[in-house]
């Protein structure tokens, strides 16, 4: 099995470190094509003013001047003599759930492998905070994700359907299970900071601030909290089939 490897946060990144090992748990045959720098936030965007460059950095191993959709799009057209068997997205730090999948680089990195034809999934490793330090338990992505994904590659889904992965930050013995989920719905939790430069002159910082909103159970949030593995099947189709419906119904005399 040949495995293409990106992610959103570089290719220095620890997260994408410990899903190479967790790549080559499953074969040898592993190829990673990531960002030369951090790309969060930059859902699915291409570059399309500026030249890509591509350097080799190691056996495999290739740093990309663009986004991880351009590190999908690279991989399989240039680097790779072919499609891989699986493209894997992540291990991002921080969870990619509810809203944040429509900002997600590692998301949008599935979602252009599916786009190309090829199974896809997203990994992302939630946060904990110990005493105001950010930290991730790298080592329950590392224990749970190298079964989870063979049972997963057995499994049918349908033309434009991929994968979405939450590992929760507890111990990786303290995971309470895995939970298949729909995708939550949280209130917008950006804030808007406005600072001084050194020159007295304004600037802005977007921050998360305290996310709110239902919570319900059957969602990726509400998995993940209750330190659960979270896979929710997403899908490249955005229609509203049920509005599609009845605006068909609505506006049928003005067709």
């Amino acid at each position: 099995m040949r495995i293409l490897l990106t992610n959103d946060d570089g290719i220095h990144a620890d997260g994408l470190a410990a899903l190479e090992r967790i790549a080559l748990t499953l074969t040898d045959d592993v190829w990673i094509v990531a960002p030369e720098t951090d790309q969060s936030g930059l859902a699915h965007s291409l570059t399309l003013s500026e030249p890509l460059r591509l350097r080799q950095i190691g056996e495999r191993r290739f740093a990309l001047r663009g986004t991880p959709t351009d590190c999908v799009i690279m991989g399989i057209r240039h680097v790779l003599d072919g499609k891989p068997d699986l493209i894997l997205s992540g291990v991002n730090a921080g969870s990619n759930i509810a809203d944040d999948v429509t900002y997600s680089g590692t998301v949008a990195a599935a979602i252009e492998g599916t786009i190309q034809g090829v199974r896809s999934l997203a990994l992302s490793q939630a946060v904990r905070m110990e005493d105001g330090v950010r930290t991730l338990p790298w080592g329950v992505a590392e224990t749970h994700a190298p079964a989870l994904i063979q049972k997963l590659m057995t499994q049918d889904l349908p033309a434009g359907t991929f994968l979405n992965v939450n590992f929760p930050a507890c111990a990786p013995d303290a995971v309470a299970g895995l939970s298949v989920t729909a995708q939550g719905r949280t209130d917008f939790a950006l804030v808007v900071d406005e600072r001084q430069d050194g020159r007295g002159n304004p600037y802005f910082w977007l921050r998360f601030g305290t996310r709110t909103g239902q919570f319900d159970e059957g969602s990726d949030i509400h998995a993940v909290r209750a330190d659960r593995i979270s896979v929710t099947p997403l899908k490249l189709d955005l229609t509203d089939h049920s509005v599609r419906d009845r605006l068909a119904a609505a506006l049928g005399d003005l067709a």
